[in-house]
């Protein structure tokens, strides 16, 4: 009798006595993650279709910069609260329940959003949308993770993670022709009409996918939690052929005090996961928030065209598509750092990853901060090459791995929560971000700002360091566990025949 994830991790043994040096992916393993992944390009395709449609929202129903505001944070707000609050009913209902739920979510408020008729109806349904968008940051994770071996867990959750950004240049291209197409201020409307059915069809997909039975295992419910295990490991050859999972190998949930609430985080085995999870997030999402101010400089310097006055929807238009081409450029940056991610989450480790991007956050940030005693093509340089190297850093480091450790650091039991917190705590830092830089930007100055930028980037470091909890190839079932509740774990390695 074995765990859950010990079948998941098992690995063939030819008859010649030589075995693969790991578990080929099944078809129900590669359905869950292609569905996840899919979530995550809705994340970065209405996050920057918002930006684009913003303009026209904001002229359509005539309102100030105030509402614009608002506009802009509501997405925002949402993630946060969807993070924390539907993010963490996983560990009561279940990952599947709310892969699903977020996804209708989803689609409803998208709908009602392109039938909006008024300033405060758009509101309500980007705060629906990011309320969807947020639950599904810890969900998609653990959708992954708890379903995929150990030693290929990195770079599959970073991968989906990486979607995010493939979902920013879709929408790029998709705004570019809908604002090609299109010279009223329906464009905005159409643009996220064209999500609805790629979302009703990623929707449909979640209802055939299984449970997870790493979390059916960690309530207690073995017979269902070996039916789903038996439903994921399906391959041909078959292996392995039969499923017999260890009883209680760790209590049910709702029978452990330690468990209920959000208060479990903070009990004295989770605290140093919970930190490690949340602080770092935090900090990083105020450099990468942080950064995005200076943003409209370097795309003004770099690309040029820009209505300066904007007099009529046709200008509204062709600033529009200016955003959209540099838009295209950032993210470019963004993936390049994702694909080191993901290549090298699993070799060199998240931790190590993590305090070196930080570091090269804060090297990018002070390369920058340089520009301000040089002039000319020097001062573009200086800013320029900071930004892109900020970019590169914080997706091959914080960015992914403060994502990706959020969702494996915590019991199976608390893993909900415990990854719906860290992102809430990060969005936290966005929002004050959002709300707090320009303010600073007009009273400190960029310079003093960008140094506050890399003071907290290096704290991330240390942070990341100081309160380390390498996860890197780790078996699932070993995480929270206890010193007394631990065994010695041993690989069977299953015979199978060629086809």
């Amino acid at each position: 009798m074995k765990t859950v994830q010990q079948y998941i991790d098992e690995r063939p043994v030819w008859p010649d006595g030589t075995y693969l040096p790991s578990a080929p992916l099944t078809q129900m393993q590669w359905l869950i993650f292609s569905l996840a992944a899919a979530g995550k390009f809705f994340v970065g395709y209405i996050v920057f279709i918002t930006g684009v449609t913003l303009p026209l929202i904001s002229r359509e129903f005539d309102i100030g910069p105030a509402q614009n505001g608002l506009i802009s944070a509501a997405s925002l707000l949402g993630i946060l609260l969807g993070a924390v609050g539907l993010g963490g009913m996983s560990d009561r209902f279940g990952r599947k329940p709310m892969f699903i739920f977020e996804m209708i979510v989803f689609v409803v408020f998208l709908v009602l959003l392109i039938l909006c008729s008024n300033f405060l109806s758009v509101v309500i349904c980007l705060f629906g949308l990011g309320v969807a968008l947020g639950c599904d940051y810890p969900t998609a994770h653990m959708i992954i993770a708890e379903n995929i071996p150990s030693f290929s867990r990195g770079r599959l959750v970073l991968g989906a993670f990486g979607f995010q950004a493939l979902g920013a240049l879709g929408g790029t291209a998709v705004g570019f022709v809908v604002l090609s197409s299109l010279t009223d201020l329906s464009a905005w409307r159409w643009m996220y009409a064209t999500a609805i059915i790629p979302a009703l069809a990623v929707t449909i997909g979640r209802f055939f996918v299984t449970e997870s039975a790493n979390w059916l295992h960690a309530r207690g419910a073995v017979e269902k939690a070996q039916h789903a295990a038996t439903r994921l490991l399906v391959r041909n050859p078959q292996y392995p052929t039969n499923i017999t999972l260890v009883q209680h190998a760790v209590a049910p949930a709702e029978t452990r005090h330690e468990y209920r609430g959000f208060a479990a985080l903070f009990a004295r085995e989770n605290r140093r996961a919970t930190i490690l999870a949340s602080v770092p997030w935090f900090l990083q999402d105020l450099g990468t928030y942080g950064i995005g101010i200076f943003t409209p400089t370097i795309l003004a310097a770099t690309i040029g065209g820009r209505v300066d006055h904007v007099r009529s929807v046709v200008d509204l238009i062709a600033d529009g598509m200016v955003a959209a081409k540099g838009a295209a450029l950032i993210t470019l940056l963004l993936i390049v750092g994702t694909i080191f991610a993901v290549l090298l989450a699993d070799r060199v480790g998240r931790i190590s990853l993590q305090v070196i991007g930080f570091l090269g956050c804060a090297a990018g940030l002070l390369l920058a901060s340089l520009s301000s005693y040089a002039t000319g093509g020097t001062k573009l340089v200086l800013i320029f090459a900071g930004f892109m190297l900020f970019n590169f850093m914080t997706n091959l480091g914080p960015n992914a791995q403060t994502y990706l450790l959020a969702g494996e650091v915590f019991p199976t039991a608390i893993r909900g929560k415990g990854a719906g917190f860290a992102a809430a705590v990060g969005k936290i830092g966005a929002v004050a971000t959002a709300f707090l830089f320009p303010i600073f930007l007009d009273t400190l100055g960029t310079t003093s700002l960008l140094y506050m930028l890399v003071l907290a980037s290096i704290l991330g470091a240390i942070v990341t360091w100081t309160y380390r909890i390498e996860t890197t190839g780790v078996n699932l079932d070993e995480i929270g566990r206890k010193p007394d509740d631990e065994t010695q774990e041993t690989e069977d390695l299953t015979v199978v025949t060629t086809a």
